[in-house]
This record gives structure tokens, sequence and C-alpha cells, in this order.
């Protein structure tokens, strides 16, 4: 069989995709009615949001491609179950946008078009990334592909709530939540992203006690000034009344615990309804709870003349007034962590509002103790200090959202939807049809290995374990491998949103999806960062064009004699020095990538065989048998089978495609197709 100058991509990897699916190699063999005698391999797709497409960053999902296909090469029952997550927030901040540029708003057009316009959006969106999750080479057993909104899917949320609900794991009360202004929703603290900015932090006299803050435009709302007990230079204040600038109200001096003697001036303006650690001080001391900004962004009838401005403008204003009336003290440039909604990066505002929530201390407690007695894993292990610390601290989760685009909160009367993570965070269980107890459930629950990006260890992975373990008594999986993140040359993270990053689709036409994968694996330990250009996926196109070359010099060879025995114990007793020598580096390869593999190494499994293809093989023994293939040596020629072989093996779970189409031109003993293949021994 003949093979071309030069390996062309796009001649063969759609073809090799499509025999892949027609063969039904990515859908198990589930024996009928029986339990499995070993435990099946099982991986959930982290359901991508159904945004448009897949960025590069998307297409770390390679690692858990790797893990699959070497599994099943190894014989074990393997599973990796794709799907879509509905993206409520960010579909419907997308839908808005499209709206906008069209001169519409969604209250224009009315709830009913709106949702006809979301679900266009999203069916577009899971047709385009399905393309390039199989353009990428994902094994996913398509046959089971599902979505958060599908029926099934959505009947796993509503249980889920009413389960919460019953056992008042949910409730709906006025507390302090993050407020996006431009999306009109709550948020979670979670989607909420704090990031240090410049401001201003401004020092104001009340009285004889002088605050500083950077809100001054929210002093229309102050209940009180809170000291530290321990603050000796305000004892004297405490239970005194001082005057509010700008205003004609006095209000109390207390003193609390949470005052931090280190900020500003030890004195601490009280707004409750504007601030999480005021609110919760206002808690404790029965304070009122005034409101200076509204729902829209704007000042209120609280803050009087300045009603209905913005909040930037009325800052501005403020200030202005407050230097005039002689109560700035002084202004100081000041860095500072500002709040901004996660989806379209606007300034939230800490707002007083009747949301749902969900009680997380119960839920966490658990989600903790199952890390701790070693029932997940999560790798790499530094990870675990984090996300202890996260739980032991975690507040009351908001879960209602005032968006169209969702999961509507199965109470009657109730327009608000959920937070799109309450349906992902059911992702391990409703994935298999629970409620229901089917037999995919009791066939491969709980799944094996949780991979995903170390950013949303919080957003998903800790709530898949709190709501699994509530809703099933079982861990949702065995292993949490949080990957780094996606970065450009620049060291930006690749996001769509902010149009950072490429398109693994433009990659994969110019160079091939092989390519891309390699160079998203080499060099990306667990846990880290890594940054990707063109120049590195095009290193990885010249490696696949390596491995191409090297099964063409050797089939062309393969010509030219009429049999060439299998590499065997008789063979192996006629080998030179230099045959041995490759033998044995072959074996401490299979045993060095294979624990690797298992480790989750795959950086480190990858480098090792490029190193040895291309240096150890091609460089020195396929140099070294030009000579003995002139004198027809058979020995040699089935030395170098063998040892290519397994590399292919080898190399499959990284770049399947060149492995795949070389396997089959090679002259070989059985006709299996390299994906169930053997592993090498």
């Amino acid at each position: 069989m003949s093979m071309e100058k030069r390996y062309e991509h796009k001649n063969v990897e759609r073809q090799i995709y499509s025999r892949w699916e027609e063969g039904g190699y990515f859908t198990p063999r589930v024996p009928s009615g029986q339990a499995p005698k070993k435990k099946p391999f099982v991986i959930t797709l982290p359901p991508p949001n159904v945004t448009g497409g897949l960025h590069a960053g998307h297409a770390m999902y390679v690692v858990e491609d790797i893990m699959v296909r070497q599994r099943r090469m190894n014989g074990r029952l393997t599973l990796w179950l794709p799907g879509f997550d509905h993206a409520s927030i960010a579909v419907e901040y997308l839908v808005s946008k499209q709206l906008r540029k069209e001169g519409k708003t969604k209250q224009e057009i009315g709830r009913e078009e709106f949702l006809k316009r979301a679900h266009k959006f999203a069916d577009d969106s899971r047709k385009y990334i399905r393309n390039q999750l199989k353009l990428l080479g994902f094994s996913l057993d398509w046959t089971r592909e599902t979505y958060t909104m599908d029926e099934v899917r959505s009947r796993a949320v509503e249980e889920a709530f009413d389960h919460l609900y019953k056992k008042n794991l949910i409730y709906k009360g006025e507390r302090l939540i993050n407020w996006c202004p431009k999306c009109k929703t709550a948020l979670s603290d979670l989607e909420n992203i704090y990031k240090e900015e410049e401001g201003k932090l401004y020092y104001l006299k009340y009285g004889s006690i002088t605050i500083a803050t950077v809100r001054p435009e929210t002093i229309f709302a102050d209940v009180a000034v809170a000291v530290n007990p321990k603050d000796k230079r305000y004892k004297h204040l405490v239970n005194q009344k001082v005057p509010l600038p700008l205003t004609r109200r006095k209000i109390p001096v207390i003193k609390d615990e949470a005052v931090n003697l280190k900020f500003g001036t030890g004195a601490l303006k009280i707004t409750p309804a504007h601030d999480i650690l005021d609110f919760e001080i206002g808690e404790r001391h029965s304070l009122e709870k005034l409101v200076a900004v509204d729902f829209e962004g704007k000042l209120t009838g609280v803050t009087g003349k300045y009603t209905g401005l913005r909040v930037e403008e009325g800052r501005k204003r403020v200030v202005e007034d407050l230097k005039k009336g002689g109560f700035l003290e002084k202004q100081e440039d000041f860095v500072h962590g500002v709040g901004r909604c996660q989806r379209c990066g606007t300034i939230t505002e800490p707002l007083i509002s009747k949301q749902w929530f969900v009680k997380t201390k119960p839920l966490a407690e658990k989600a903790i103790k199952v890390v701790k007695n070693g029932q997940i894993k999560i790798i790499p292990k530094r990870f675990e200090k984090i996300y202890f610390q996260w739980l032991k601290n975690i507040r009351d989760w908001c879960i209602s959202r005032q968006l169209w685009w969702g999961h509507k909160i199965p109470i009657e009367g109730e327009e608000d939807i959920l937070d799109t993570w309450f349906s992902s965070g059911l992702w391990p269980i409703s994935i298999f049809g629970w409620p229901q107890k089917t037999g995919d459930f009791k066939y491969f629950y709980p799944t094996t290995v949780r991979e995903t990006a170390y950013d949303i260890l919080f957003f998903w992975v800790a709530r898949e374990i709190m709501l699994c373990l509530e809703m099933t008594g079982k861990i949702p999986y065995e292993v949490v491998y949080l990957h780094g993140l996606v970065r450009d040359e620049k060291g930006r993270k690749f996001s769509k949103t902010a149009g950072i990053g490429f398109d693994p689709v433009v990659m994969i036409e110019k160079y091939g999806a092989d390519a891309l994968r390699m160079a998203l694996v080499v060099g990306n330990p667990p846990g880290c960062d890594l940054k990707i250009e063109e120049k590195k996926v095009l290193a990885y196109r010249n490696f696949a064009n390596k491995i191409w070359n090297i099964g063409r010099f050797i089939l062309m060879n393969f010509e030219n004699i009429k049999s060439v025995p299998f590499y065997s114990e008789k063979i192996d007793s006629n080998l030179s020095q230099e045959d041995k020598k490759i033998i044995k580096e072959l074996n401490l390869l299979i045993k060095d990538v294979t624990k690797l593999i298992e480790k989750y190494r795959f950086d480190l499994a990858a480098e090792k065989l490029y190193h040895f293809i291309w240096h150890n093989f091609a460089d020195k023994y396929i140099e070294y048998s030009k000579a003995r293939i002139k004198e027809k040596d058979v020995i040699v020629l089935s030395v170098l089978r063998h040892v290519y072989l397994n590399c292919l093996k080898l190399l499959h779970p990284f770049m399947p495609f060149v492995t795949e189409e070389v396997w089959q031109k090679m002259p070989r003993k059985k006709k299996t197709p390299l994906i169930i293949s053997g592993w090498p021994k």
C-alpha cells in the first residue's frame, strides 16, 4: 500500500472520524441486565455553554480523550458522555446584544419571541460546537448526547429543587445580593468577579469622627458609624451620635469586632443595604436598611437632590458638595477590589433583594468530608487547601435570576429562573436520567474522573459534589483533575466574550487536529497555565509529518521483500546490539508512558513519546537500519515494524488521526482498527 509523500490532514481526518462513528467504537457494549465485573471508566464532558462556539481553551478536553482512548485500548469498558449547557445569563446577554443591534429590546419583543430567539441561538451553537468536538477527534458517545434544557434534565432540576425545599435547604428571603444593573439580575458571589482597580479613598468628617470610604454617594443610607471595641481612640464616642454630612440626620457610634482597625481611620460608615460586612453588622445591631442605589444603578430619593443620577455622576457631585461644605478632610489614590458582572463586565451593586437561596453549610460539610477522607482525590493536591477554605467560609447560594432564558423556578406564580449552575451541578446524575434509576445510572454512576479548569473548582465542581451527595448519598466521581488556563502569547486568558484566543477550527484547518492536540498537552502540567501561539501548533504539524514519513519509509522497504516475519522470541535471539538497545528503550517507553498517563502527567508522557520517536527511533535507529535494509535484512525490518506499531499505539490517545491512518496502511497480524487495538504491554 503506497503512501503520499506528505501527510495531508485534510484528506483523512473527517473520513477517519466517520469510520470510528460507524464502527460504534465510542459506544460501550453494556451486557444487558448485568452489573459490571470491572468498574467502567466514565467521564462526563464538562458541558460547553451554547454561546456560539468553542475557543482553544475548550480544546483542553483533549486530556479527557487521552484518558478515554488509553483505557479503551487497555480493554476497559469506557464511556465518555457529551452534552451541552444552556448558559442562561450568557445566552440572554448575547441574544439581547443581537436585539440591540436591531434597535430592539427583549421587553419590546416579549418573552415568547425572546425565548424563540434564544432556542434558535442555542440550537445553532450546539450544532457548531458538536462539529468542533468531532473535528478535534473526541471519541464521545454521541448516542447519549444530552442538554441541560431537555425534558429529562429539566425534570432532574425540578426534583432537586423539590427535595431541597422539603428539607428546608432552599428558602426565599430578603438579603444582600450582587446585582448587575445591565443584565438586571441577581448574581451569585462567584459570578461577581472582583478586580483590583484604581479609585479614591475619601476621608469625611462626621462631626468629631472621621471615616474613610470609597463610596461617598451612599452616605445618605448610613445608619451608624462602627468602631472596634479594642480601639481606645473612639471609646469616649461609643453610644454618642454624630452628624451625617449633607443631611440633617445624626447617627449613632457603635462598637463591633468586625471593624478593621488598620483600614482608613479605624471608623467605618455602616450602610447595611450596600455592603456585605455592613449588612452583617447591621443584623447584629438591628439597624435600619436605607437604600441609596436602585436596581437601575441610579441614586434613590433618599439622596435628595442627587436622585436619578447614575452612581459615577452622583459620586462626582456628592464629592464636590462635600468639599464645599468642609466635610472632605482629604482624598487619596486607592487600589481596591471592584465587583464586576462576570458576563458583561458592568460594576455590580450590593443590594437588598428578596431572592431564593440554598443553605450551603450542611451541604458543604459533606463535600469537605469526602475529600478529607480520600473518597475524592483532587489533582494537583495543592487545590485541596483552596477547596476546603472556600467551603468552610461559604455563604448561602443565591439561585434565583431575573432572566427569561433558563429553568423557571418550580413554584407557582414565580417568574424568576434558576442559576445555570444549579442544573449543571446535577450533571453527573442528570446525564444518566436521574431521578429515574435508569440502566445507565445503575451501571455507570458514580463516574471516574471530573476533568476541568481550576478556575471553576467552586463555580461547578464543589456544587456538583454538594448536590450529587445530597441527592444520591454517593460521590459523583473519584478524581478531580484540574488543568490550567489556556492563555495567548500575552498571557491573557482565552475568552469568547472578550474575543481573546483563536477558534480551534481555524488551527485544525491549517495544521490538523493532531498538531493542536499535542500543542495543548506538551508543556502543560496539572493546574498550571499554558501559553500557546500558532508557531507551537506548526511545530507539531511537523511532528505529524515525521510520523507519516517514518511509516512511508518502512512501507517502501517492505515492498522490496516478499515476507518479513513478525517480531517474536525467535527473532529476539538474532538481534544486533542496536536492535536490542531500541527494543529495551521501547519497553521502557511503554512502561513510562503507561505510568505517566495513570498518574495524570499527560504532558510528560507526550514529551517522552516525541523525544523517543523523533530522536531515538528516527534520528538514530532508522539511520542505522538503512545499511542493513540494503542487504535485505528481514530482522531489522521486523524490529522497525515492531517498534513503529507500538509507537503508534502509545501515541494514538494524543494524535489519533495520523496514527490511525498510518496504522491502516502498515502490514500487521490483525486488521483491527487502532482505536480498539490492545495497549502495548
